[in-house]
């Protein structure tokens, strides 16, 4: 459906994109499909960027660029008429889990690897707007840039990777991007609707190695010694009460040591801990004031025992995604139109973190809940669990309104915001 509205002056071509993507449910969720059971991880996905820049080819995309941050694919939609430079990205890897116990016909052929975070559903939603748009490029004014990002999930080999290195390789330049947005899938969120949050929509995400230096003795005579292992244990106490003792009550934040490695056999005393953490935080005040925290902490119960310690900051690390309210403000006028104010929900921030938010430093931009939720179906698994699984009557959901987003911008007055 099309029609000419009228908006302060200007013309607007309004789109209805349902009956498209309903259309193409079909191959959407055998597109998922093929994506889920061809799973890659991080800086490995040789196959999924093939398929990705075979689509975009097929589907008439002005260029398509490939090996951008590794395996990464840049679609550019040039539209027939003059106009703005948005961007929509995507995620491509998939994660360390094991999906061989799920009884699903689509399960991982990839033993040990899964998408387990949805990057599966991500795609194959940017895949069906990239189709939509396509059929409209004589007629859209402005250009489209699909970012398809490896990497998300993050390595630890290589200094930088995922949305760091896209941006470093220019993909928000020539053309500049004015404004990016994306998805993320939530299984807190029944499919159907869309989620949204202003201001902070996921934490910032902070890797921290720390090493417990000890002397060794033998068990038989720990005072000959200095046992990392006792400091570790008390230091990872005292860590984990940061929050409680010196961050404000009214402030979110958590650290978690994740791994705990040290010692070589039980009847010698530890001269080594190593351990790996993770920290969050929705303000960027805290997030830097736990550098001093952890620090004192650690330099405190290591000292009372005689020992010493080292920390690292591993870089690149993950700032807060957050939502501007103008760019959301805005965006929930297509949003709305495309699902309906009653599939449109406002959900409270969360603790995971997202490399989106790096973009965000570039170009304004909001990322919204995709929800894949359906309990009547059992689809009801956290994200990063062997048993995640979205409802796939999410995904024509996703097109729609991701396209509804994207032709609203291309073809509306200016955002105030902007």
């Amino acid at each position: 459906m099309k029609a000419l509205i009228l908006l302060a002056g200007m013309s607007v071509w309004a789109q209805d994109f349902g009956a498209e993507a309903k259309e193409m449910e079909a191959k959407l969720v055998e597109t998922r499909r093929d994506f889920h059971q061809h799973p890659e991880l991080s800086n490995q996905e040789a196959r999924t960027g093939k398929v990705v820049a075979e689509r975009l080819r097929a589907l008439g995309f002005d260029e398509v660029k490939t090996g951008v941050a590794g395996h990464g694919v840049v679609g550019i939609l040039k539209g027939g008429k003059p106009g703005p430079v948005v961007a929509w990205r995507t995620d491509m890897d998939a994660l360390p889990l094991d999906e061989s116990a799920f009884n699903v016909p689509y399960r991982s052929l990839n033993k040990g690897v899964k998408h387990a975070c949805g990057h599966d559903a991500h795609m194959t939603v940017a895949l069906g707007v990239a189709e939509i748009l396509a059929r409209r490029k004589a007629e859209m004014p402005g250009t489209v840039k699909i970012l398809f990002q490896p990497a998300e999930e993050g390595v630890s080999d290589v200094e930088y990777f995922g949305a760091a290195l896209m941006i470093r390789e220019g993909v928000m330049e020539n053309p500049k991007v004015e404004a990016i947005f994306a998805f993320h899938v939530s299984p807190m969120l029944e499919a159907g609707k869309i989620g949204y949050a202003k201001g902070p929509l996921l934490a910032s995400a902070d890797s921290v190695n720390i090493k417990v230096l000890g002397k060794k003795a033998h068990a038989a005579t720990p005072e000959a010694g200095t046992d990392a292992l006792v400091a570790a244990a008390q230091c990872v106490n005292m860590l984990q009460t940061i929050h409680s003792r010196r961050v404000s009550t009214m402030e979110p934040s958590v650290l978690t040591i994740g791994t705990i490695h040290g010692g070589d056999r039980g009847n010698v005393v530890a001269d080594e801990v190593r351990m790996e953490a993770t920290l969050r935080t929705f303000n960027e005040q805290t997030r830097e004031a736990y550098r001093t925290y952890v620090k004192q902490t650690l330099a405190g119960c290591t000292e009372i025992n005689g020992g010493g310690y080292q920390v690292e900051w591993v870089q690149p690390s993950y700032p807060v995604t957050v939502n501007p309210a103008g760019v959301v403000e805005w965006a929930l006028g297509p949003v709305r139109k495309a699902v309906g104010q009653e599939n449109v929900k406002e959900m409270a921030p969360q603790m995971g973190g997202e490399d989106f938010s790096l973009f965000q430093k570039v170009a304004p931009g909001a990322m919204f809940w995709l929800g894949v939720r359906n309990e009547a179906k059992g689809i009801t698994s956290g994200l990063h669990t062997t048993d995640f699984d979205v409802d796939e009557a999410a995904l024509g959901v996703g097109v729609k309104t991701a396209a509804t987003i994207l032709w609203e911008y291309l073809t509306s007055s200016r955002p105030a915001w902007r």
